[in-house]
């Protein structure tokens, strides 16, 4: 490296548009640490992205900081002993054996293993804002995405899917389980009504609302809509439930929170193994950055299970780094990608979204 290694994080409070339903509540504001690695000839910048009640790395802020302030000093001083940062792009792992071993002394974090990771790569990057050489970094390509739906009443709900309808997004994603199901229903019932599978893909994200012994007659409806998958139907931990799922496949099923916490490639190994989901979701902030994320895809492809990408309401710093890391994959299914849009005060993005395309606009 070129000359002294500085590597220091700062708090970024990133507010909400409108206040946003999850399965975790209301958000109002969500919090970021960003990782600036910096030396004579530049520098590079990561983000640490958590969501309270679901990040498995966070507790509390003084928890997160501590680990944080920690992870900064030990990355520091090793950086500053090694030559030259080596980065594979065809296996998606930092080949310096120091780094190796700093990612798996801190596997526990995976917010903090990606914000590092992309910073080192803005770092050492040949082309400023070029993370991963590709066609869609370079403006060449878009990738497509879905329409989110957020939680919320019946009415905010229509809206959005209105809107997203009138944005031409052809796949629409709905969280469900946050009000009465039938009314829930009533609103997909209303899209497919309005157009075929073929015009509209329909999916629905359930983070876990429903019970072994309630949920196969709710598949068994949403199935009548032809809907493209279910994200996590029941609450995480039920292994024998959720594979019993799967393999009845009234509905396409794919695992979201279920992958959070298994981090090494045994286990995750073990857990596609005894679920065999039809899909698997794959959020880098949780799920092990950018080589867990890889290791996901390489174990899903070799059990011919589908995947796809999704943001875990990063900044623009992070959205950024995800999408330019999708667009190294030819896949035609929509990920769960946006321009970070939600937040009044988000940084500069060079993302926009046409008619259900997410493209890099670059000068």
């Amino acid at each position: 490296m070129d000359g002294k290694i500085i590597v220091s994080f700062r708090k970024y409070l990133l507010n909400f548009v409108n206040p946003s339903g999850t399965s975790r509540g209301i958000l109002r504001h969500k919090s970021s640490w960003f990782i600036e690695i910096s030396d004579r000839k530049g520098s590079g910048v990561g983000e640490c992205s958590i969501i309270e009640g679901l990040s498995p790395d966070f507790i509390n802020e003084i928890q997160y900081v501590s680990v944080l302030n920690e992870t900064c000093t030990k990355l520091q001083k090793l950086l500053n002993n090694i030559d030259k940062i080596e980065f594979s792009y065809s296996n998606y792992q930092f080949l310096n054996f120091e780094l190796q071993d700093f990612f798996k002394s801190i596997i526990a974090f995976p917010s903090i293993i990606f914000g590092v990771e992309v910073a080192l790569l803005d770092l050492i990057a040949e082309e400023k804002g070029i993370l991963f050489d590709n066609n869609f970094s370079r403006s060449r390509a878009s990738i497509p995405i879905n329409g989110l739906v957020w939680m919320g009443s019946e009415e905010f709900m229509q809206k959005q899917i209105e809107d997203k309808l009138q944005a031409g997004f052809s796949t629409i994603k709905m969280k469900i389980g946050a009000i009465d199901f039938q009314k829930e229903f009533t609103l997909l019932n209303a899209i497919r009504n309005r157009f075929t599978k073929d015009e509209i893909t329909l999916r629905v994200d359930a983070n876990g609302a429903f019970s072994f012994s309630n949920v196969l007659p709710v598949l068994k409806q949403l199935k009548t809509l032809e809907l493209h998958s279910i994200e996590q139907p029941i609450a995480v931990g039920q292994i024998e439930s959720m594979g019993l799922l799967c393999a009845e496949n009234s509905l396409p099923i794919a695992l979201d929170e279920e992958l959070i916490g298994v981090n090494t490639i045994i286990e995750k190994e073990e857990l596609l193994s005894a679920i065999l989901p039809q899909y698997i979701i794959l959020k880098p902030s949780l799920h092990g950055g950018v080589t867990g994320t890889y290791e996901w895809i390489q174990l899903a492809e070799r059990k011919n299970i589908g995947w796809w990408i999704t943001s875990a309401l990063e900044s623009s710093i992070g959205l950024n780094a995800i999408a330019q890391f999708t667009g190294e994959f030819e896949t035609s299914i929509p990920q769960g990608l946006g321009t970070g849009g939600i937040y009044t005060n988000n940084l500069p993005s060079d993302l926009i979204i046409e008619k259900g395309y997410l493209k890099r606009i670059i000068n």
